[in-house]
């Protein structure tokens, strides 16, 4: 689709250069790696359990505990 070759990536890295020095270049490289790096672990990593504990839910009342009434007629 956009057809990046030795030719094209040859320009770009040639204007990163001119842009940020080729003193920050490694520091660049390093940061790229690292993010890369985390990215696959992140990835290939099981999903975490969520063990925050969860506001519990009082249980419903009982019916057998209502007040008796006065039968007396």
């Amino acid at each position: 689709m956009f057809g990046i070759g030795f030719p094209e990536l040859l320009v770009v890295l040639l204007i990163v250069l001119v842009v940020f020095g080729a003193g920050k270049l490694p520091e660049i490289g390093s940061g790229l790696g690292k993010a890369l790096r985390g990215f696959k672990k992140g990835m290939s990593e099981p999903d975490e359990i969520d063990v925050t504990p969860q506001a519990t839910v009082a249980p419903p009342k009982s019916q057998t505990s209502q007040p008796k009434q006065d039968q007396t007629k």
